[in-house]
């Protein structure tokens, strides 16, 4: 809030929860307000220490600033700057804005389609180059120990041609 409260002490931050004004039960933990009072801020732009008193900071001075500041320090103000820039186009730009970040997150989606496409299948590639490498070397074994050609070609799968060839 840009004003004072009335009757208030005047504090940057005010928590208040909803209590039953006859028995001051907390109603519920669940919800509550803040109420910040911007005029009781007066630290300048250099005095700010977290991330909180920036945040007010560029609350309270937001129609004055040109650029927000601390936005090497922080990537919410980067953040908080990218949204103060949409806010102000004008409905058509808005509107080229959505378009044209549509079209950027469909060839985001498409792109990494695209390349857990090309694992699954190089990953199958692979694998079955290891087991045709796996029933090679198991018909040259087999065929070292004396085992029948036929034999070898009904358990590997491999023609008597490739066997023959080992």
């Amino acid at each position: 809030m840009n004003f004072e409260l009335k009757g208030s002490a005047h504090k940057l931050r005010t928590d208040i929860v909803l209590a039953d004004r006859d028995t001051h039960e907390l109603f519920t933990d669940k919800m509550r307000y803040i109420f910040i009072e911007l005029p009781a801020f007066t630290k300048e732009e250099d005095d700010c220490e977290n991330d909180f008193e920036r945040w007010i900071y560029v609350l309270k001075n937001m129609e004055t600033l040109q650029r927000l500041p601390f936005k090497a320090r922080s990537a919410v103000f980067q953040r908080l700057e990218e949204i103060v820039d949409i806010a102000s186009l004008t409905k058509e730009e808005r509107m080229r804005y959505d378009e044209s970040l549509k079209v950027y997150r469909d060839n985001l989606a498409v792109r990494e389609f695209n390349i857990r496409e090309g694992f699954e299948k190089g990953m199958e590639k692979g694998m079955e180059k290891g087991r045709a490498e796996e029933r090679i070397k198991i018909a040259h074994d087999l065929k070292a120990a004396g085992v029948s050609t036929e034999i070898i070609a009904k358990t590997t799968g491999l023609t008597t041609e490739e066997i023959e060839s080992l």
